[in-house]
């Protein structure tokens, strides 16, 4: 007869366990990527005691040591006291990232509507990220050779970003469909303006109302967007 763990658990063992939930909600806030993942673990790691790896230095056994692999990746050591020819033990974890990434040309237009093409990852099941809202993060390299890191939609008073969906009136043939090919990944795209650029003729003028603010914030032009990693995730 299987029973849930919490009416078995007294007091301290609840306070402990619902400490160790807080703190891994946190992390679920500060590590929505890979590379945001990777910098929450080096801070923690540090905490622990932890420090670079320097290389050529000789260490003593219990000295504790990482190195990141280009932002995205880390590997962290506990120095044994017996040679690693008699064995080394691994802890291995893969960081997931569900997510939307940006296209390399992502920003169109369509329907009077500016937005922006992704790419899912991760193994989402796409019906969940129809009209939820939507952070931005992500990395751009300028042409200057700086790196801009970008996150919209955390904090209080940020813009955020969804992806659109059907109205239930309006959703009839989709509704028919299975749940799995209900939403297409191409349909997955990110809504990021709706005004036209004033004074201006032409085609096109809500991407260029939205490349103009996206320059006047970051100083960002369209093509930053070949050399940048931006993903969406939940806000």
């Amino acid at each position: 007869n299987p029973k849930t763990g919490g009416p078995g658990l007294n007091e301290d063992q609840l306070k402990r366990a619902f400490e160790f939930c807080d703190d891994y909600k946190e992390f679920l806030d500060s590590a929505k990527t890979e590379r945001e993942a990777v910098t929450e673990a080096v801070r923690l790691a540090e905490i622990a005691g932890f420090v670079p790896f320097e290389k050529g230095k000789v260490y003593q056994a219990g000295e504790k040591v990482y190195r990141v692999n280009r932002g995205k990746a880390v590997m962290l050591a506990v120095i044994g006291s017996k040679p690693i020819s008699e064995g080394v033990r691994f802890a291995i974890a893969h960081i997931d990232s569900p997510r939307l990434d940006l296209k390399p040309n992502p920003l169109y237009e369509a329907d009077e509507l500016a937005m922006f093409k992704t790419h899912y990852y991760g193994g989402i099941k796409k019906y969940q990220w129809t009209t939820v809202p939507l952070a931005m993060h992500g990395v751009i390299c300028l042409a200057d050779g700086s790196r801009l890191e970008v996150r919209i939609g955390e904090e209080e008073g940020d813009p955020q970003f969804c992806v659109t969906d059907l109205l239930p009136h309006l959703g009839y043939e989709q509704e028919k469909k299975p749940l799995g090919t209900a939403i297409p990944g191409e349909n997955l795209n990110i809504l990021v303006g709706s005004l036209p650029i004033s004074d201006e003729k032409g085609s096109d003028l809500v991407k260029l109302n939205t490349l103009k603010l996206l320059h006047e914030k970051y100083g960002l032009v369209e093509a930053d967007f070949l050399s940048a990693e931006i993903e969406f995730v939940p806000a």
